[in-house]
């Protein structure tokens, strides 16, 4: 054989080896390493203080909703978890379209197993994940009394109880903790106290008071999460921009901040006003529109197509990589995906879609003028509207404008 042949040959059998070696390597870093990247969501800063989620290796911005799909003639304390109708299906089938990607639930069910099994389904079928909420007992009865040691530890050993359950399932996106608790320190939602913050007497040293003890409790579930699941942030839902100023000495530990938010068509000043009290990711947990025209009295789809395609607009100028935004903002979850029918009055009224009005909100201009100024309908937020004609056993799901809105605006986003 000519020395170009044995060359040749030699040349030849090293291609091959190396290409086994590339192979081996592949197959090893996909069989080892792949189920750990695959479970892994973390908070990446990028130049300029900007913000992203990374899941699975890449960057993920939240298009979400609000997920709680109460039939009609249901209640808030329908187990949804469990229903044999599994309505998820055809909610995920529809959202998957819509190119939603993630839902938000405010609590898992009492039966973490059926809890785990709608997480899988929602992901395995349909790629969307699951930003899992807790209470933190601000719902329960008697009042949080997040001043006592043993209120406090029963919650922190539920929410862990929580994470044990659902943290290895891999549509898990993060855990969010609580949703407008905050605004109890004042008194104005489910309001607590204990005797020595009644002692300080004074409202706003009783109110800073209770922002502390809160936010320290919620930073030290944080901390004991990331003991226990390492691969996924913790958010906080926080009504508005409410005290964190306290929160950011006394919650330093935790990931996100989620923020429940209803400005009308523009979130205003919170993507720049954080960087100063509170610099954190920023998600929205829950915002939106009503469908329900206080002043006509009858539906308006294009009013919260207006206001949702707005506020998602400045949602998505203000994610990382935006030049003309804070490049803070992770996403967020609209409020909500279905019509709650019980919402205004439960009971025998859970059968009507009521009309009536829950509060009022200047920034929704549009109806503003209605009667005493009560404009916002609770039950007609749903971008789908619910009917009792049946389908695949479950109430029919109906698109509004704004879903069709939402889905075009985000398929011209690069994200």
């Amino acid at each position: 054989m000519s020395h170009f042949c044995r060359t040749q040959t030699i040349g030849l059998r090293m291609r091959r080896f190396l290409g086994i070696v590339l192979l081996v390597g592949i197959f090893v870093a996909t069989a080892g390493m792949g189920p750990a990247l695959r479970g892994k969501v973390y908070i990446k800063t990028l130049e300029g203080r900007h913000y992203q989620l990374i899941a699975d290796g890449r960057p993920y911005v939240v298009k979400g909703v609000c997920y709680n799909p109460v039939p009609i003639g249901q209640t808030h304390d329908y187990d949804f978890w469990n229903d044999p109708k599994e309505p998820w299906l055809l909610d995920g089938a529809l959202m998957q379209k819509m190119g939603v990607n993630t839902v938000r639930f405010y609590q898992p069910g009492d039966d973490l197993e059926a809890t785990k099994r709608v997480v899988r389904a929602l992901y395995e079928k349909f790629g969307i994940r699951t930003m899992m909420g807790h209470w933190l007992g601000f719902w329960n009865y008697p009042a949080p009394f997040y001043d006592d040691p043993a209120f406090r530890q029963k919650v922190k050993d539920d929410v862990l109880a929580m994470v044990k359950a659902l943290k290895d399932e891999e549509g898990i996106l993060f855990w969010c903790l609580g949703n407008e608790n905050n605004l109890s320190f004042g008194g104005n939602i489910n309001p607590w106290s204990s005797e020595r913050i009644d002692r300080m007497e004074d409202p706003r040293r009783c109110l800073l008071a209770r922002a502390e003890v809160y936010y320290a409790f919620v930073n030290d579930i944080a901390k004991a999460i990331h003991k226990v699941d390492p691969d996924h942030p913790v958010a906080m839902g926080n009504g508005e921009t409410v005290c964190l100023d306290v929160a950011r000495e006394h919650a330093p530990d935790v990931d996100i901040l989620g923020v429940i938010m209803y400005r009308g068509k523009t979130f205003g000043n919170i993507f720049a006003s954080l960087r100063s009290t509170y610099d954190k990711p920023l998600v929205f947990v829950e915002f939106g529109a009503d469908a329900y025209n206080a002043v006509t009295q009858e539906e308006d789809e294009d009013m919260q197509a207006f206001f949702l395609k707005s506020q998602w607009s400045e949602i998505l100028a203000n994610v990382a990589g935006k030049t003309e935004g804070e490049g803070n903002c992770l996403g967020g979850a609209a409020f909500e995906w279905t019509d709650e029918w019980w919402k205004h009055d439960e009971g025998a009224a859970a059968l009507r879609h009521d009309t009536a009005s829950n509060w009022s909100n200047s920034a929704y201009y549009m109806d503003i003028k209605a009667e005493r100024n009560m404009n916002m309908n609770e039950e007609w937020f749903g971008i789908v509207r619910l009917s009792e004609e049946k389908e695949s056993g479950v109430d029919k799901r109906t698109p509004r404008k704004a879903y069709y809105e939402i889905r075009e605006l985000w398929k011209g986003e690069s994200i």
